[in-house]
């Protein structure tokens, strides 16, 4: 199965997004702090939702895959598929755990340790999606209605508890602190779909005639997603019209859905009907969707740069200068280390060690 285009333009728009969201909020003058809350208004979908929700797709695609490779080997077995999904999933939580360390320690505030970043989200999110991923695509769909409905009726009766040493305040700090972030509840729905996505396109994926590939590619994914796709902007924006776009509210869960999966089935639709070379028009995304937790991790480095010091009119040109750069460091990286530089790709490759690892104790004890 070919690496698939949309996927990576996808995921390298939305962490093109997260960094220039990071960058208007570190380098933006206080005077001028009300265009980081224009943008994310705008463009805030493809942001940490879009990004868990094309990690919902890949991750499916790659889990399918592996499972099948594991029927057709000897050597590759279901249960070491199991666990290097988990060890995968559990490396990323322990990153994601050090990776808030830092700030508890600014704010000398230990409970800043357990705060919503996209990474614990996403780790998180790997955990709770594992047995979901053998159920059908019928019921997962169900399970996200479910979240995101019990979510908003979470959010009322919790938020009062804020702050508060109880049973409730405690429950409040794990599922929402900090709530202006990407909490586990709020979030995890878009990661869920991405998995039904994920599901149908590896359905239709597999399929041996390349033209029937196409057609059953448009029939049960392309069309149909762009139909729900745009139902979902259209309820969203009617649920809460004007105030559809306030973060994390039900209008606008139903509206950023709605955009990520029109967005992607438009992306997959390009690809595969009107632009069947894509390569030169999307090569920085790639690097930045190949790299994807390197550059999360590696952005934070740019917070002191021009710390307070750019207004909204000149920040837009230190802003492109500062994504071409990356790009192009990434692509030098690329081109002279590939995976090796890739954190991403190292965890899967030690999560799928350690899985072989236990396997063979395992023999070798029978």
């Amino acid at each position: 199965m070919k690496r698939i285009k949309a996927i990576d333009i996808f995921r390298g728009l939305c962490m093109t997004w997260m960094v220039i969201t990071h960058l208007l909020d570190w380098w933006l003058i206080r005077e001028h702090s009300w265009l980081q809350d224009v943008a994310i208004m705008v463009l805030d979908p493809i942001g940490a939702s879009g990004f868990l929700f094309i990690s919902g797709v890949s991750i499916t695609l790659s889990y399918r895959k592996r499972l099948i490779k594991a029927r057709n080997s000897e050597d590759f077995s279901t249960q070491i598929v199991k666990n290097s999904y988990f060890f995968r999933t559990l490396f990323i939580f322990t990153i994601a755990i050090f990776y808030n360390i830092p700030i508890s320690v600014v704010l000398t505030n230990p409970s800043y340790i357990w705060t919503w970043f996209v990474l614990l989200t996403a780790a998180v999110s790997m955990f709770m999606v594992w047995p979901l991923l053998y159920t059908s695509i019928i019921l997962r769909i169900f399970i996200g209605i479910f979240i995101i409905i019990a979510n908003q009726i979470l959010m009322v009766i919790l938020i009062p508890f804020n702050g508060e040493m109880n049973i409730l305040g405690v429950l409040y700090h794990f599922l929402y602190h900090d709530i202006s972030q990407d909490p586990i509840l709020g979030f995890f729905p878009f990661f869920l779909f991405g998995t039904v996505i994920g599901d149908v396109l590896f359905d239709s994926y597999m399929k041996n005639d390349s033209i029937n590939k196409k057609q059953d590619l448009e029939k049960k994914l392309i069309i149909p997603s762009i139909i729900t796709g745009s139902f979902l902007i259209i309820l969203g924006i009617s649920i809460n019209f004007p105030n559809f776009i306030i973060r994390q509210s039900l209008s606008w869960m139903i509206y950023s859905l709605g955009i990520d999966i029109l967005f992607f089935s438009i992306l997959l639709f390009f690809e595969k009907f009107v632009m069947v070379n894509t390569k030169r028009s999307y090569r920085l995304l790639f690097y930045y969707s190949f790299y994807s937790l390197t550059v999360y991790l590696g952005h934070n480095l740019l917070y002191f740069i021009f710390l307070k010091q750019l207004n909204a009119f000149n920040i837009w040109f230190f802003i492109l200068a500062t994504f071409i750069l990356i790009g192009l460091l990434l692509r030098t990286v690329y081109k002279k280390w590939e995976a090796k530089a890739s954190i991403k790709t190292q965890i899967g490759r030690l999560s799928l060690a350690i899985a072989f690892r236990i396997e063979e104790k395992k023999k070798l004890k029978k």
